[in-house]
């Protein structure tokens, strides 16, 4: 009877099922990473008390402690659980944050200090990232264009020509309307320039001779007569006077070629195929992108 039976195809195919199901159950437990099994390292344990310590500047009771721990526990069981439905899955946050990741981990082995010659050539081809804005010591009048309308231009080029003639004793104080701006400006930049006056005011401002009362130069406040008294030049600076600002735009240009290089690489694994989309135009449906 057990011979005829151990001869049966059909007992053949369900022990074979039998052994396949508990294959499957062991290897899919084993690729979980044990799911039924949580430690909680001493490693975590005090870097959940140093968080807590930076954050309420002093350290964790007994009790706070295991609530800490309690949470940690919550949270992967709830993140194992959420893997294992496939709550990761075309998620745009948890894509993006896992990217991040994968980012720091290609960059973090790149802690090379560079050396001054390294520094150097990196100023020389980014001059303009480290440029020394030129600065400017001036005076101004202001012209408010509701209070001259018509007679705005008239009235600016009377007042600079008394300002700029030898013999006149005219008071530029006593010139100009009320304005909130400060009228004296000594040593500001051109960016503070820019700030305070515009664009075209700290256009203008730059090609304006120290000397003689110039204008009328337009702001977006209205009129105004200047004069330079002193500027700066705009130079490069020093390696000496700027090697930490140098060293830093250094470094981050050097992770930035890092990730490049690794994403390129990574991405001859993969065949990329883009979809036209609905939304392009006809004309461009054809095109194709470097991913």
């Amino acid at each position: 009877m057990i011979k005829r039976l151990l001869r049966e195809p059909l007992l053949h195919f369900l022990l074979l099922g039998a052994v396949l199901f508990a294959a499957h159950g062991f290897l899919s437990r084993s690729s979980a990473g044990g799911p039924g099994s949580i430690v909680v390292t001493q490693v975590q344990i005090e870097s959940m008390a140093r968080l807590f310590a930076r954050a309420r500047q002093r350290p964790p009771s007994d009790s706070e402690l295991e609530e800490l721990v309690r949470g940690h526990v919550r949270e992967e069981v709830f993140y194992r659980e959420g893997l294992a439905l496939g709550l990761d899955r075309d998620d745009p946050v948890i894509r993006r944050r896992v990217a991040q990741k994968l980012e720091f981990v290609i960059e973090a082995p790149e802690a090379v200090e560079p050396d001054d010659v390294q520094l150097q050539a990196y100023l020389d081809s980014h001059r303009d990232l480290f440029a020394v804005e030129p600065r400017y010591s001036f005076r101004h009048i202001y012209l408010d264009p509701r209070r001259h309308q018509a007679t705005l231009a008239i009235e600016a080029e009377r007042m600079l020509g008394e300002l700029n003639d030898p013999g006149s004793s005219i008071d530029a104080a006593g010139l100009g309307d009320p304005t909130t701006l400060p009228l004296d400006f000594d040593g500001a930049s051109a960016g503070d320039i820019k700030n305070s006056l515009g664009n075209q005011f700290a256009k203008a401002l730059a090609r304006i001779a120290p000397g003689p009362w110039s204008g009328p130069v337009l702001s977006g406040y209205g009129l105004h007569l200047v004069q330079v008294r002193q500027r700066s030049e705009p130079r490069t600076p020093a390696l000496v006077d700027v090697r930490e600002a140098v060293k830093r735009e250094w470094q981050l240009t050097r992770r930035a070629e890092a990730i490049e290089k690794s994403y390129q690489n990574l991405l001859q694994r993969y065949t990329v195929t883009i979809e036209p989309s609905r939304l392009a135009r006809s004309g461009d449906s054809g095109s194709k992108r470097q991913p």
